[in-house]
């Protein structure tokens, strides 16, 4: 199962969902990888890894299948283990964005598709977090992808611009990965005591839209997770918000 977690716009906890949905999965018992794609690498850091100038990252996966590496290595040297159990980690590196132009003059998209679908074979679960905009790594992360995942925090900017990635998504789909299922929304920071959240999630509802639940709660303890690089179900799995990561992943297609 390899799913993705994408939206064009930043600041939804796209990271923060990739990276708890993959601790999650690797809690249950099941081997899983996060491959991470945004070269700001929230989720690497999340996830407990550090990159060293002597780590093997996505960036260099990708500069291989560029043809920049002599003699190439197989995509299981390039993953990391974190300090958690079942839970390993393609780390993302600064170097991504300086490649992407290349890579997609080179058309390169399915090349992560071919790396992924050979390291299915080693993980029950595959989880990619993604840059937040419609770019090389976010199509080759939806060209690879069984299902989708799109986060959703609650703003007005949020709903006008579903639209747009779903049209976004759905024209890549009909031309690159016609098996590639939309598997929901899910509501992120969502306050249960103000007006505007609730409306928001009726309109995507009334768009038929397949919103997941349960909503994801806001809380400071998922920022203390963030600066402990201890995802939520292992720093505070007895928290509010761990409970609802954890109903939210069981609720999600299994493989």
């Amino acid at each position: 199962m390899i799913r993705v977690v994408f939206n064009q716009k930043g600041g939804v906890g796209k990271s923060t969902i990739s990276t708890n949905l993959a601790a999650q999965s690797a809690v249950a018992g099941q081997r899983t990888l996060l491959v991470d794609l945004d070269a700001q690498g929230n989720s690497t850091h999340y996830a407990g890894v550090n990159v060293s100038e002597d780590s093997l990252t996505v960036s260099d996966l990708f500069k291989q299948v560029a043809g920049w590496f002599s003699s190439p290595r197989p995509p299981a040297d390039f993953v990391q283990a974190t300090p958690f159990d079942n839970l390993f980690v393609l780390p993302s590196h600064p170097g991504l964005a300086d490649i992407e132009r290349e890579l997609e003059s080179r058309y390169k998209m399915f090349k992560l598709k071919e790396a992924l679908h050979t390291l299915q074979s080693e993980f029950d679960q595959i989880v990619i977090d993604t840059p937040p905009n419609f770019n090389f790594y976010s199509k080759a992360a939806l060209i690879a992808a069984d299902r989708f995942i799109i986060p959703f925090d609650c703003d007005d900017f949020s709903v006008q611009a579903i639209g747009r990635l779903l049209d976004n998504v759905m024209e890549l789909k009909e031309d690159h990965n016609r098996d590639l299922i939309l598997e929901g929304i899910v509501i992120n920071q969502f306050n249960s005591q103000a007006r505007l959240p609730a409306s928001l999630v009726t309109q995507l509802k009334a768009q038929e839209l397949p919103v997941l639940e349960p909503y994801l709660s806001s809380s400071v303890k998922v920022k203390e997770s963030h600066s402990a690089q201890t995802p939520l179900p292992y720093y505070a799995p007895s928290h509010k918000v761990a409970k609802q990561i954890a109903a939210l992943f069981s609720g999600l297609h299994q493989p």
